[in-house]
């Protein structure tokens, strides 16, 4: 028989976890979010010295006009906001106009690229000269930076729409597990703590992972090849997850 006390220790320790894990969890989703940021700004740069180096920067800016054709041509309507399409257009001019035009950093840009430019195109080789240099080759880059971080941001909005998708697919999965569960109860079936286990271990992997994957791809493909399968996917382990669960409590 186990101790009282140990057993009351547990509980607690498990309510404070919980407790825990739900405080730390917008920060944990806002650490997940900017990491992927600065992967995917590393994924483009590495792909624009390796890959595409014709494209350059352009590759970034071709993705970004993509995305958005994606978001306008296939999410005509949404639960969440009316006229996607749109919605996305207004967010990424605001989003230009607030960071580069209303607070005169791309002025700022220009003034300091024509500055940076005049002594690489001398002859004297000084500090200045390797100065220029090193802006010129690393200009291009910035602006690569800079497209990437527009297309996370439309594509962290398409993720927002697709959250119906994602909870309906774990609704009917927990619903038809519920179902399986109840008829393996009064069926006198069988339970595997094994799948059980296992599917539960597989829920945040599954909830987390296509987020990550989407907001870091370095090409532009159809939110719905990767969003898709991932819903379905969720669906079977919230299903094998609750059809597992011991039928006694």
């Amino acid at each position: 028989m186990s101790d009282p006390a140990a057993t009351a220790q547990r509980q607690q320790a498990r309510r404070q976890g919980l407790l825990g894990g739900i405080i730390t969890l917008p920060f944990r989703m806002m650490g997940v979010l900017v990491g992927s940021l600065l992967i995917s700004i590393l994924i483009e740069c590495v792909g624009m010295h390796l890959v595409w180096r014709d494209q350059g920067w352009r590759h970034s800016q071709a993705m970004l006009q993509d995305e958005l054709g994606h978001l306008s041509s296939h999410f005509t309507r949404s639960a969440l906001v009316q006229e996607p399409g749109r919605t996305a257009h207004q967010l990424v001019k605001t989003g230009f106009d607030w960071i580069f035009i209303k607070t005169g950093l791309l002025q700022r840009m220009g003034n300091t690229a024509e500055r940076a430019r005049t002594p690489s195109q001398g002859s004297t080789r000084n500090v200045r000269y390797y100065i220029s240099q090193a802006y010129v080759w690393a200009e291009r880059y910035l602006i690569a930076a800079a497209f990437t971080t527009l297309t996370f941001g439309v594509r962290l909005l398409v993720l927002t729409l697709t959250l119906p998708l994602f909870l309906m697919a774990a609704f009917v999965g927990c619903v038809d597990g519920l179902v399986r569960r109840d008829v393996r109860k009064f069926g006198a079936g069988r339970e595997s703590g094994f799948v059980y286990h296992r599917a539960k271990a597989s829920l945040i992997p599954l909830v987390v992972l296509p987020w990550v994957v989407y907001l870091m791809l370095p090409v532009s493909l159809h939110p719905l090849l990767i969003l898709l399968p991932s819903a379905a996917l969720l669906g079977l382990a919230v299903n094998l997850t609750a059809g597992s669960f011991k039928k006694y409590l």
